[in-house]
C-alpha cells in the first residue's frame, strides 16, 4: 500500500469531494498523523489486516487538517458526576424480562444476511431490518412516545437512531450504540461475513434492551437514544457523521456507551467484562464498572488497550463527548474469527449467556442515567 500524504493543508471541502468522486478515501491512520489519501483497494487491504483508522472523507472540514487529532474537549459534554447505581429495586423486575430467545432471534436474523457490508445491498437490507423491527416495537407500545428513523449517508447503508423521549425534552441525551455492519475477507461487498460476534452481538443487545425498556413503560427524565452505526468497519463512518452532526447542532450528551463484540469467551478463561482504558471518559468507565456489578452476573476488569480507531466510542470521544466501551473480554483475548466467514454462533467460545449479560448492562445504563 502506498498511501499518499496531503500535498497542501488545509484542503477545501470541494477538493475533498472531487478526490472522493474519483474513488479515493481520506483516512487518519494515527493520533498525531495528518490525513492521507488511499484508493478503495488500499482501504480494503487495511481492513483485511485489521488496521484501524478514521475515514474522514464525509466529515472533513478545513480546520480538521492541521493536527486533526489534537481535539479539545467539547463544551457540549454535559457536566456530569456519575454517582453509584441507585435504582436496583425498580430495575430488578425490568431486567428480569430480558429474554434470551428474543435476543437470539434478532442476532440470527442479522447473521442470515450474506454480509452487512456498508457498501453492499445486503448492508442496506440489514439496516432496514433493524429499523422495521424497532418500529414494530414502538407501534406495539405507542404510549412510550418512542420513535425510530434511518440516518442516511452518502454511501448505501444507513445508520439508525431510535429515541425514547424524556420529560425534559431539552435535557442531555444518553446514547447507547453498536455497529450493524460486518466485513469478510476477500471482496468485501460479496464475501460471506455473518458477523455474529462482530457486531451482531452488540446490535442485538441494543435491540433487546430497547424492547425491554419500552415494554416496561420507561419514562425517562432526559432523552435516551439507541443508535446502530453503518460503516464502522470502513473507518467509523456512521458514528463520525452522527457525532459530528450532534456537535454542530449544539446537542448535549450525558454519556455514550458502545457495544462492540459481547459474545465470545476465550476457552479456558473466566467470563468478564473488559472495560477499555483508551479513548474513553475515565469517570464514565468507572461508573459502567459499578453497573456491571449491580446488574449483571459478571465481574469487570480493565482491558488491555483497544488502540486507535478501535470502535464507534472513539467518534464521540473525538468530538469531546464522554464515552465508554465494555468489551466481551480483555482485548488480548479477542475472538480470532472476526472478519471471516467463521464468525458464527457455532464457534467454540461463542456464548449466548455471556452476551445476554450485556443486554442487562444496557438496560441498567439507560435507566440509571436518564431516569
Amino acid at each position: 500500500m502506498s498511501a499518499t500524504a496531503l500535498p497542501t493543508l488545509p484542503l477545501t471541502i470541494a477538493q475533498v469531494r472531487a478526490k472522493a468522486a474519483l474513488g479515493f478515501n481520506l483516512l487518519r491512520l494515527a493520533e498525531d498523523a495528518d490525513p492521507v489519501w488511499v484508493s478503495n483497494e488500499e482501504k480494503d487491504a487495511l481492513i483485511a489486516k485489521r488496521i484501524r483508522f478514521f475515514d474522514i472523507t464525509d466529515v472533513y472540514e478545513p480546520e480538521d487538517a492541521p493536527g486533526f487529532a489534537a481535539m479539545t474537549a467539547s463544551t457540549l459534554a454535559a457536566a456530569v458526576t456519575y454517582t453509584a447505581p441507585s435504582h436496583q429495586a425498580e430495575l430488578a423486575p425490568i431486567i428480569a424480562t430480558v429474554s434470551l430467545p428474543s435476543m437470539k432471534n434478532y442476532l440470527n436474523n442479522l447473521t442470515a444476511f450474506n454480509n452487512r457490508y456498508y457498501l453492499a445491498a445486503t448492508g442496506l437490507a440489514a439496516s432496514v431490518y433493524i429499523r422495521d423491527t424497532i418500529s414494530n416495537i414502538t407501534a406495539k407500545y405507542p404510549t412510550s412516545g418512542a420513535s425510530v428513523a434511518l440516518f442516511p449517508h452518502t454511501w448505501l447503508q444507513s445508520s439508525i437512531v431510535a429515541k425514547i423521549p424524556g420529560t425534559n425534552a431539552s435535557g442531555p441525551v444518553t446514547i447507547l450504540g453498536a455497529h450493524m455492519d460486518s466485513v469478510g475477507s476477500g471482496t468485501a461487498s460479496t464475501a460471506r461475513a455473518p458477523g455474529a460476534d462482530d457486531d451482531a452481538s452488540g446490535a442485538s443487545n441494543l435491540m433487546e434492551a430497547f424492547r425491554v425498556l419500552v415494554a416496561s413503560g420507561f419514562k425517562p427524565q432526559n432523552p435516551v437514544e439507541f443508535q446502530w452505526y453503518s460503516g464502522e468497519e470502513g473507518g467509523l463512518k456512521g458514528s463520525q457523521a452522527i457525532a459530528k452532526s450532534y456537535k454542530s447542532a449544539n446537542k448535549q450528551v450525558k454519556a455514550m456507551l458502545q457495544f462492540d463484540m459481547t459474545a465470545y469467551v476465550k476457552p479456558g478463561t473466566t467470563p468478564v467484562v473488559g472495560l477499555m482504558p483508551d479513548y474513553v471518559d475515565a469517570g464514565l468507565t468507572s461508573f459502567v464498572g459499578s453497573l456491571v456489578l449491580a446488574y449483571t452476573n459478571l465481574k469487570w476488569v480493565t482491558s488491555t488497550a483497544c488502540g486507535y480507531g478501535c470502535s464507534d466510542h472513539a467518534s464521540w470521544n473525538a468530538q469531546g463527548y464522554p464515552s465508554a466501551l465494555p468489551f466481551e473480554s480483555k482485548f488480548t483475548d479477542i475472538n480470532p474469527n472476526i472478519h471471516t466467514s467463521a464468525d458464527t454462533t457455532s464457534v467454540n467460545g461463542f456464548s449466548w449467556e455471556h452476551s445476554l449479560e450485556f443486554a442487562k448492562l444496557a438496560v441498567g445504563f439507560a435507566y440509571e442515567l436518564a431516569i
